[in-house]
C-alpha cells in the first residue's frame, strides 16, 4: 500500500511512522508512508496556503490551489484513482468496518487542514471520503490522520506477527474484546480464571465470547444491536439486562 498525507507539519509524523509497528511496516516494505507539504504548491511569492472567508467571520480558510496542485501531482499518470481522505469533524465517523475498506486500497491520500477550515470546492470536487475520529476539535488534521493510518496499515498481511491479533480486536467482531490474562497464575489475591489454564479450547472459546458479550452490553450495548444473536446469547442479555433493572 501506499500512503501519501499533505499536512503543513510534516515533521509531526517522523517519530509515528518510525516506529513500532508503522515503522516496522515500513522497514518490510509493506507500506509506503510519505508526507507531502503543500505549501510548496502555493501559486504565490508569500507561499500563503490560507485567505479570509467570504462573507466575513473570524479565523483562515485553506484556499484550494495548493492542495488540488497537490493531489493532481501525486495522481498524475495513475491508471486508478486513489482514495483522497479528508481528516474533518464534519465526516463520516470512523469506524473498524472502514479501516477493513480503507485497508484493501492500493493508494491512499490524507489531507489534514489547519485553521478554519477548508474552501469548500475542496471538499465537493475533490476528496472521496471525509472523516472524523469523534465529536471533538483538534488543532488540525495530522493527529486524526495518524490514528486512521495506524489502524488501516495493521490490517495488512504480514503487518502484525500474530495474524489472528487483528480479527479478534475489539471492534472487529462487532465487540469488545474480551478480559486478557497472562503469567503468573495467581497475582497477590487474584487468579486468573480456571477456564484459562485448562487447555479445553472449546471452553475457553465459549469463555471469551460471553466475557465480550458481556462486556459489550455493560461498556457499548448500541453495538450489540446490529449482530445476530444465538437463543442462548439473547438469554444472557435477558438476565443481565433484568440484573441492571433489579
Amino acid at each position: 500500500m501506499k500512503i501519501d498525507v499533505l499536512t503543513l507539519f510534516p515533521e509531526m509524523f517522523d517519530g509515528v511512522f518510525g516506529a513500532s509497528i508503522l515503522g516496522k511496516a515500513r522497514d518490510k516494505e509493506i507500506v509506503s508512508l510519505r508526507t507531502v507539504n503543500f505549501r510548496k504548491y502555493a501559486n504565490n511569492k508569500h507561499n500563503t496556503v490560507d485567505d479570509y472567508p467570504y462573507g466575513g467571520g473570524g479565523g483562515m480558510v485553506l484556499k484550494p490551489e495548493p492542495i488540488f496542485a497537490a493531489v493532481e501531482d501525486l495522481t498524475s499518470g495513475l491508471a486508478t484513482k486513489p482514495r483522497v481522505i479528508l481528516m474533518c469533524p464534519q465526516g463520516e465517523p470512523y469506524s473498524q468496518s472502514k479501516a477493513e475498506e480503507l485497508s484493501a486500497e492500493e493508494h491512499l491520500i490524507f489531507i489534514c487542514g489547519h485553521y478554519e477550515g477548508y474552501d469548500e470546492r475542496i471538499r465537493r470536487y475533490l476528496v472521496t471520503d471525509e472523516l472524523s475520529i469523534g465529536d471533538y476539535v483538534l488543532t488540525g488534521g495530522e493527529i486524526p490522520a495518524m490514528a486512521v493510518i495506524d489502524s488501516v496499515t495493521r490490517l495488512l498481511p504480514g503487518v502484525l506477527g500474530n495474524e489472528s491479533s487483528a480479527v479478534t480486536d475489539s471492534f472487529s467482531t462487532g465487540l469488545l474484546e474480551y478480559p486478557h490474562y497472562t503469567r503468573p497464575a495467581k497475582f497477590r489475591d487474584w487468579e486468573v480464571p480456571e477456564v484459562l489454564i485448562s487447555g479445553h479450547h472449546g471452553n475457553i472459546e465459549a469463555w471469551r465470547r460471553k466475557q465480550a458479550l458481556h462486556r459489550t452490553f455493560l461498556r457499548r450495548p448500541e453495538l450489540l444491536e446490529n449482530l445476530s444473536l444465538s437463543q442462548e446469547e439473547k438469554d444472557w442479555i435477558k438476565e443481565w439486562t433484568k440484573k441492571e433493572n433489579n
